[in-house]
Parts: structure tokens; C-alpha cells; sequence
């Protein structure tokens, strides 16, 4: 097997919001001393001034205590490049969909039932943990066509999940009621997991309630995502993940600068600190929860081919 090209996107040099970003990567962590996972990141997206490729991140975020990654795709390019990178990398597990906002060209252009056939086979690979990111975005896509194929996408995927006995990671924007609704009427995977989680405090509970698990991300730190911190404070910690979404979401004080999973303990401490907890308490809770989800990551990568 040859060596997967190191990034396959790169991120733009402004914000969403039009504002140019400070494109240094912010400093080290001081390391946990319990190990932790980020069960969401996108290490193909090239960011920062000084860009670093995918084991670079990884040696980083090793040094400071996060155990491993769930490296996720949202198209089939970058579906087969998690797929491939956690073939042949121990601290990786990979995630294969088609990401909502994808959708409307693959249905547009014919090709959206043979594109969910490459990802059901991409899903069936060793050290694919979970289908993801998948769901609904009404943020980009209008009322119409786009959001009947992003929801035909996103139950497709749902199956495909409890098929092949996957977790499931959901990408819900501005489509919370949809979201659920869509999970309550078909059933949602054994392990579904609601990524970089943006509800409030009585969609926390009702998650919670459904067994669904809600992944944090730096938004958590962000000073305004009052809404996000009440939730987080409601759930059982049973239910709690956390992620970077890297090369996005880096937490406070870095915001806008790029992301990388090594910075999952900024994070994690500002969680805890919220929660009047312990650090290491709150780092072995998650940890032993992303297992549940995802499985271990210690088996040994499979390479095809040498």
C-alpha cells in the first residue's frame, strides 16, 4: 500500500465571517496525565502558517496525552483517505460518509446512490469505526431539493450504521428538530453520537434520554456559548465526548487560530473547571465513553501490500 498523499484540502486564510485569521498554531499544552481521545478531526485539511502533515499532529497530541483520533470524512475523497490513514496508523480510527452539504451535487448530478455505495463498502474496511459525518444542514442548503436529498442521505447512512453495527456521527446545523425527528421515526444506531453539539440545555436532555451521546468541541469555551455549557452541565457524564473538529473550533484563548487534536486538553480543563471536577475524573469518564462509542484503537494497523 503506498503512502496516502499527506493532505487532500486546504483551509482559507479568512474566517466565516469574512476576517483574516491568525494562522500560528498556539502553543503546547501542558500534557494530561490521563490519556484522552478526539473523536473528531480532519487531519487531510492542511492549515497554519507553517503547515503540518497528519503524523505531525498525531506526534503532537501524543506528547501531551491524547491517546488517538477519529480522523472523519465528509466526501469520497476524504472518506478513502480515513479509511486508508487508519489502515496503516495506530493512533487512528476512521469515519466514511458523505457529508450533508455534499449531498445536493451527488443527487443533482445522478451519482448519489453509487457515491452511498462507495461509502457502504468503505464502511465494511478494518479500523472503520463509525459513519460520519452525516445528518442535516440548513445553514447552506435552502428549502427544496437539496434538503429531500440531504435527508434520503442521511437515512441511508443510518442504516448503513446499524448494519454494519457502526456508531454514528451526526452533523446537525440549524436542523435540530428535523435531526431528532429523523432518528425517532427510523431508529438511530445502538451509538449515536451528535458532533460538535450546538443545542441547548433541553435538547441535551432529550438526547440524553434517546442514549445518544453529545460530543464537545471548543465551542464549549467560546465566552458567549452559554446554551452549550448548561447542556453539557445536564447530561449524565456517560454521555459526554469531546473533539477539535480540527483544523476548526480551536477553543478559547486560541480562537480562529488553526486547530489540532493536541489541543484537546484546553478544552477538556476548561470543561472540568465548569463542572467543579477533577481533570483526571473527567478525562477517564470520557475516555472509557469513547471506547464504548468507537472501540479501542491499541489493535495493530492493517497493511495491504506492505
Amino acid at each position: 500500500m503506498s503512502e496516502p498523499a499527506a493532505f487532500v484540502r486546504q483551509r482559507g486564510t479568512t474566517s466565516e465571517h469574512g476576517q483574516s485569521r491568525d494562522l500560528e498554531y498556539p502553543p503546547l499544552p501542558e500534557a494530561l496525565t490521563v490519556g484522552i481521545y478526539d473523536n473528531h478531526a480532519h487531519l487531510e485539511i492542511s492549515d497554519g502558517e507553517n503547515p503540518m502533515d497528519y503524523r505531525d499532529q498525531l506526534d503532537r497530541a501524543s506528547s501531551v496525552g491524547v491517546r488517538g483520533v477519529v480522523q472523519v470524512g465528509g466526501d469520497l475523497e476524504t472518506s478513502r483517505w480515513s479509511a486508508e490513514i487508519a489502515a496503516r496508523e495506530p493512533r487512528v480510527l476512521a469515519a466514511v460518509a458523505l457529508h450533508p452539504n455534499e449531498v445536493p451535487e451527488f443527487a443533482a448530478s445522478g451519482e448519489l446512490d453509487s457515491a452511498l455505495a462507495e461509502i457502504d463498502e468503505l464502511a465494511s474496511r478494518p479500523r472503520v469505526c463509525a459513519i460520519g459525518e452525516t445528518g442535516l444542514d440548513y445553514f447552506r442548503t435552502p428549502p427544496g431539493a437539496g434538503r429531500a436529498a440531504q435527508l434520503q442521505s442521511f437515512e441511508a447512512h443510518i442504516e448503513m450504521a446499524k448494519r454494519h453495527d457502526l456508531a454514528m456521527q451526526i452533523h446537525d446545523r440549524d436542523a435540530h428538530a428535523d435531526v431528532i425527528a429523523t432518528l425517532l421515526r427510523v431508529g438511530a444506531p445502538e451509538r449515536t453520537v451528535f458532533h460538535c453539539f450546538s443545542g441547548d440545555a433541553e435538547m441535551a436532555r432529550l438526547c440524553s434520554d434517546n442514549g445518544w451521546y453529545l460530543s464537545f468541541a471548543g465551542t464549549v469555551t467560546f465566552k458567549n456559548a452559554v446554551g452549550l455549557r448548561e447542556a453539557l452541565e445536564v447530561i449524565p457524564r456517560s454521555r459526554i465526548l469531546i473533539e477539535t473538529d480540527a483544523p476548526f473550533l480551536t477553543p478559547h484563548p486560541y480562537r480562529g487560530r488553526p486547530n489540532s487534536p493536541y489541543l484537546i486538553p484546553v478544552t477538556l480543563r476548561a470543561m472540568a473547571a465548569h463542572l467543579d471536577t477533577e481533570v483526571t475524573m473527567l478525562a477517564a469518564q470520557i475516555s472509557s465513553n469513547t471506547e464504548l462509542v468507537y472501540g479501542k484503537w491499541d489493535a495493530e494497523p492493517v497493511i495491504v501490500n506492505g
